[in-house]
């Protein structure tokens, strides 16, 4: 079934309009809402859906340093970087993992594909690779480490996609709703045994954590739900013992 709406008969009609303003997040939360259940993503609808290529038009017409301040912007940044992934991975049929796409529309050997870094994402008139988005836009310029609870790569191991736009008024409720949610589902917290079993995220990007060990572990206990084992995390990180769990590349689509 194809969606064909009003508001993108419009768009097509009148493309400039997308650039008074910025983007339309009810339109990226009607999506996801309609495509995507506890982070499980219905690609084969997505694809078929019009309203993800008309939000994608408003981001490549947007300027995002034109919007009101940083929350806009942060949440602007994330809501593009996941959009451009429902794109790739929907412009592809039958892959089990985001790492067999070569660009859109293209697949290949997983050790070779290096889906980040294709020129996928035009926004603002430029084009960027999700890597660029994510390493040279949005972790220097807002140096807020939740953004890896956030930003989500097609995996089962990725934090979940929220069936919802992230937008600036509500972004530090989203962001730590994610955290607690990524903590519970995505990491392993023993406080009978000190043990954490934590994400490779914890890993690849420690230094946006604090650096160290301990850091990590601090970082962590603000999103753990268990108050005694936050507690000891916050406050004894040096007597937990951490290893890090094998990575799930396997695609978060419907089965």
């Amino acid at each position: 079934m194809r969606y064909l709406r009003p508001w993108f008969i419009l768009a097509l009609l009148f493309p400039a309009a997308v650039l008074t303003g910025a983007p339309d997040d009810g339109l990226l939360t009607a999506l996801l809402q309609d495509h995507v259940e506890e982070g499980v993503v219905d690609y084969p609808a997505i694809t078929e859906d019009e309203r993800l290529d008309a939000y994608l038009a408003q981001l490549a017409a947007t300027d995002p340093a034109a919007l009101p301040d940083g929350a806009a912007q942060l949440a602007f940044w994330i809501n593009a970087y996941n959009a451009y992934t429902l794109k790739l991975v929907a412009s592809v049929e039958g892959v089990g993992s985001i790492r067999e796409i070569t660009g859109l529309g293209t697949k290949g050997d997983p050790d070779t594909a290096q889906p980040w870094d294709q020129p996928v994402a035009t926004i603002g008139g430029e084009t960027y690779t999700l890597n660029q988005v994510e390493h040279e836009i949005i972790r220097p310029e807002f140096g807020d480490a939740r953004i890896h609870f956030a930003l989500v790569c097609a995996a089962y191991s990725c934090p979940q996609l929220r069936s919802e736009a992230y937008v600036a008024d509500r972004l530090e409720a989203q962001l730590n709703e994610q955290g607690r949610w990524f903590l519970e589902h995505r990491n392993a917290i023993d406080p009978r045994t000190r043990t954490a079993g934590l994400s490779q995220l914890f890993s690849w990007f420690a230094e946006d954590f604090g650096g160290d060990q301990d850091a990590i572990l601090r970082y962590a206990a603000d999103f753990v739900t268990h108050p005694a084992a936050a507690q000891s995390l916050r406050n004894e990180p040096q007597r937990w013992t951490v290893t890090y769990l094998d990575y799930d590349w396997s695609l978060n689509n419907r089965k």
